[in-house]
């Protein structure tokens, strides 16, 4: 029986995302943000990149695809990760919201992240509408997690 709780990403998306890693490595995409967290499984480093957000002082990420891997793997890591962002690497621990304390970074998410992320969250079944509404409606099924320095 399929999980309730995973939204299967775009099946492009795991090719995507090795493009722009590697263009990120080679100075092609400084500005993106990447994700790098211990495995759960492997133990071995695991790279994602993702679209953190500014709100009232604080960073966010959003678990755009139920059941995503890399949010399992923080979950795992019980937060620990590293963030490279604009060509910095820094030490991470990242905090899972509650589903009250997501919705107010959920309802802000259409504005701040730009329009591929939640386009793609639509296109997917993820959300209804890219509105401030459809995103409130995920909280507790989408994870929002606050990046607090190590």
């Amino acid at each position: 029986m399929p999980n309730p709780h995973h939204t299967p990403a775009p099946r492009w998306l795991k090719p995507m995302n090795k493009i722009f890693l590697l263009l990120q490595r080679f100075g092609g995409m400084k500005e993106l943000p990447v994700l790098v967290v211990a495995g759960r499984r492997t133990g071995k480093p695991r790279r994602t990149p993702l679209t953190v957000i500014d709100l009232n002082g604080e960073r966010y990420l959003l678990e755009g695809f139920p059941g995503a891997d890399w949010a399992s793997n923080v979950r795992a890591a019980d937060g620990v990760a590293q963030l490279s962002d604009g060509g910095e690497v820094r030490d991470v621990r990242l905090v899972e919201l509650s589903a009250e304390q997501a919705v107010p970074v959920l309802r802000a998410w259409p504005e701040l992240a730009g329009t591929d992320g939640p386009k793609m969250m639509k296109n997917a079944g993820v959300v209804d509408d890219v509105t401030p509404d459809a995103f409130a409606a995920v909280a507790g099924r989408c994870a929002v997690f606050r990046i607090d320095p190590r």
